[in-house]
């Protein structure tokens, strides 16, 4: 088969994102035309893709034939009449919408007819910037992410006025690029941006709600959830002066939707100058660029003389008295805990004081145990606010006996995972329900753009529907808060399942 002939590709901006865009695409054969504002700009993306490429030969990881022809295909432009002829014109100027409606305005009468406008725009409405061009319908979002030749992921975005055809293109271009090309709709967010506003804003939460410290909320996420990092970590990695806004902006952008919403601490500390790695100091201090690990305190000695484990969820409750039976702990089998037994039960959703009323059991010798997640890296004790001293630490004492560590936490709907996570999922369902993306393209974009464990739709197959919707009635329920109402696609999903597992009366 003959294959197609490589397009020529105008890049207008040449900072981080203009430079990854040009060296993708000069790499797979693609004539590269450079042009910046700034004068000099260009030539100093040619130059920069032209060392990188330099240290990729002496890595071994490319050939200098290779590097040397592709450095041919990048030419430096100096005005914009140079895009005449391009095939695609992307733009990656700075995220400002009329900077960039008059860019494009500027671009039409000099692009052919068929030449495709396409935008890197990461949160701007793709309608709106084609808004008022002759030809609206060949403008749509390609949008890559930093740093592009590593993160092999970009959105092509249909505005409401897009060809089809256009769209179309463009993936195959992004294919060609090395990238794996997932379609979306303009919508704030798109699916990467949108899908990841869960595992932020929900830690955020839960830090607001005192549940736990920024280090164990990134230390409980990290181990148990197999997330690469956790929030806090991210966000001072990226910078509050970066995240915030962005933040923020979703949440408008939804009106105010719930699910979106922010917390106050983050726009206190961007107040005070609290970034991050790069000014210091952000959720953690760092010394010349690298984080200051607080070492974790020592596991109390005490053990409880037996444990009592609730058998309400007897898959849980089988992986917690499995555990007690491995660490050497003695196992209280009866019906109800004898009087001095360490009362453990196995929320989904729930927190511990509910459950120490619903099955009428002591507080003061009750905590909870997240079963849901992996058991081997790290465990996570929940107390109620009753839970007395001596029984927390024999929890704590005892689950660490084999030298995992324990993350001990205040009484919450859903633990820390299980909140998290399940956030993650609902927020997926929704885009799923608004086919703003297919579910294997927000499975896709999720795990190549934000790195995730699993992408939130497959990670909501494996725990189970049931269980996830189960998870957020829970909360729903008992925090009243708007932004853990279940999506209709899982409630939908989790009657399906339900029907399939109940025989036939």
């Amino acid at each position: 088969m003959a294959t197609s002939p490589a397009p020529v590709l105008g890049v207008v901006g040449c900072g981080a994102m203009g430079r990854g865009i040009a060296q993708i695409a000069a790499q797979a054969g693609i004539a590269v035309r450079l042009f910046d504002a700034r004068p000099e700009g260009a030539a100093e993306a040619r130059s920069g893709v032209a060392d990188a490429w330099q240290r990729l030969v002496t890595k071994g990881k490319m050939a200098l034939a290779d590097a040397e022809a592709a450095v041919e295909r990048l030419c430096v432009c100096h005005g914009l009449e140079a895009m005449a002829g391009c095939d695609v014109v992307v733009e990656a100027i700075v995220e400002e919408l009329e900077a960039k409606r008059a860019l494009l305005r500027a671009l039409e009468p000099i692009v052919g007819e068929g030449c495709i406008l396409a935008t890197n725009t990461s949160s701007l409405s793709v309608t709106a910037m084609a808004a008022g061009l002759s030809r609206p319908k060949r403008v749509a979002g390609f949008h890559f992410f930093n740093p592009v030749p590593l993160m092999k992921v970009v959105e092509v975005v249909a505005g409401l006025l897009t060809d089809a055809a256009v769209v179309d293109a463009l993936v195959a271009l992004g294919q060609r690029m090395g990238h794996t090309a997932v379609r979306a709709k303009d919508t704030p967010g798109f699916i990467v941006n949108h899908a990841g506003r869960g595992f932020g804003t929900e830690g955020l939460r839960i830090l607001a709600e005192d549940v736990t410290s920024a280090p164990d909320l990134d230390r409980i996420l990290r181990d148990t959830a197999g997330f690469k990092m956790g929030p806090c970590e991210l966000m001072d990695l990226t910078g509050l002066d970066v995240s915030h806004p962005v933040m923020e902006s979703v949440y408008r952008q939804f009106y105010d939707e719930p699910r979106f919403r922010p917390q106050p601490l983050t726009r206190q500390m961007l107040a005070a100058g609290l970034l991050g790695r790069k000014a210091g100091r952000g959720f953690y201090a760092y010394e010349e660029g690298v984080q200051v690990r607080a070492p974790e305190p020592p596991a109390p000695a005490t053990r409880p003389s037996s444990v009592w484990v609730s058998g309400a969820r007897p898959q849980l409750a089988g992986r917690i008295v499995e555990l007690v039976r491995q660490l050497g702990g003695h196992v209280d089998d009866g019906t109800v805990p004898a009087a001095s037994s360490l009362c453990v039960v196995t929320p989904l959703g729930e927190d511990t004081t509910t459950l120490a009323v619903r099955e009428r059991l002591d507080p003061a010798r009750t905590v909870a145990v997240d079963a849901l997640f992996d058991l081997g890296r790290r465990r996570v004790v929940m107390t109620s606010p009753v839970t007395s001293p001596a029984m927390r630490d024999a929890a704590q004492g005892l689950l660490a006996a084999d030298g995992v560590p324990v993350s001990v936490i205040r009484d919450s709907t859903g633990l820390v995972a299980q909140r998290v996570v399940a956030t993650i999922i609902n927020i997926a369902c929704d885009i799923a329900q608004q086919r703003i993306a297919t579910p294997e393209d927000v499975d896709r974009a999720v795990v190549l753009g934000l790195g995730y464990p699993h992408g939130p739709l497959a990670w909501g197959d494996r725990l189970g529907p049931v269980t996830v919707l189960e998870i957020l009635e829970a909360i729903h329920g008992l925090s009243g808060d708007p932004r853990y109402r279940p999506s209709p696609w899982l409630r939908r999903r989790a009657l399906l399942a339900k029907s399939l597992l109940t025989p036939e009366a």
